[in-house]
């Protein structure tokens, strides 16, 4: 059983997050939910169209201008306070790797903490314990948070970052969030190669073992462009095939950017393994 603010969500249920960022240059849709208006009208649309969790993000995950934590915190918390006050029943997420920001945006209404960066500050998996919040907890392979990547090697992948991310699970467990509200995510992209995100999703089924719930954070990331050969704007089929993949082996959660696609997709993939009826089955019945 996965809970999350509150509410469970059976074990055949996959969840969409939506992408919500609130950044100025983030690398998909390039500032576009930057306005304050603009972002709650993007909430308002996803929840629309099927998305049981948003994401909310105030800092990119690529190199950039440099965004302290006071700003990140005024880009954040008054906007978690306007979800939450218009969506009392959405689970709200917020992308952070600093523990002042948890702790703003708890106390603003969050329900989970979305630590990208495998616990690069120590002190946030204290919040989401403090708080009884859910946590993500990512493989990024011990990268700095906003950097890249450089000819970075594992001996094996998988193993890498099942021992990092259960590691990170269980000391939040010990921290006093419930375990049924721990996430474990392989972190596609980050602190990988692309043949590292393509061997971690081929190996997903090893995080579904563990029996943690598993988030896959897919969405028009780089690992599907070099795959392709495709740049960022034609990347989707990519995305919903890696989701497809990934959906039918078990992972609970899908971190998105393209919200109707993706509930689609993975509504198929439910229809198809027998957890979900048809929305309607006429044919050969008239």
């Amino acid at each position: 059983m996965l809970r999350l603010g509150g509410q469970d969500f059976g074990e055949h249920r996959p969840l969409v997050m939506a992408i919500v960022n609130r950044t100025p240059d983030s690398f998909y849709d390039r500032g576009e939910t930057f306005a304050f208006d603009a972002a709650l009208q993007r909430v308002r649309d996803v929840v629309r169209d099927g998305a049981e969790i948003v994401d909310i993000g105030g800092v990119k995950a690529a190199p950039g201008d440099t965004v302290d934590a006071a700003e990140e915190i005024d880009r954040t918390v008054p906007f978690v306070a306007a979800v939450r006050a218009e969506f009392p029943d959405v689970v709200i997420s917020v992308d952070t790797w600093r523990h002042d920001v948890g702790e703003a945006v708890c106390r603003a209404g969050a329900d989970v903490l979305n630590d990208a960066w495998g616990g690069w500050d120590p002190e946030l998996v204290e919040v989401a314990g403090q708080f009884g919040v859910g946590i993500v907890c990512t493989h990024a392979g011990g990268v700095e948070p906003r950097t890249r990547p450089h000819r970075i090697t594992y001996d094996d992948v998988m193993t890498d970052i099942l021992s990092r991310t259960v590691s990170l699970a269980e000391r939040a467990v010990s921290a006093g969030v419930p375990h049924e509200s721990v996430l474990i995510d392989p972190g596609h992209d980050f602190g990988k190669n692309t043949r590292h995100s393509l061997e971690a999703t081929r190996r997903l089924p090893e995080m579904v073992a563990t029996g943690w719930s598993v988030l896959v954070s897919l969405s028009n990331k780089d690992f599907v462009g070099e795959t392709l050969d495709r740049p960022l704007e034609q990347r989707l089929i990519g995305t919903l095939a890696a989701t497809s993949v990934s959906a039918w082996v078990g992972a609970r959660v899908f971190r998105a950017h393209n919200v109707p696609e993706t509930r689609q997709t993975l509504d198929m993939v439910a229809s198809i393994r027998g957890d979900r009826p048809p929305a309607r089955s006429v044919r050969g019945l008239a």
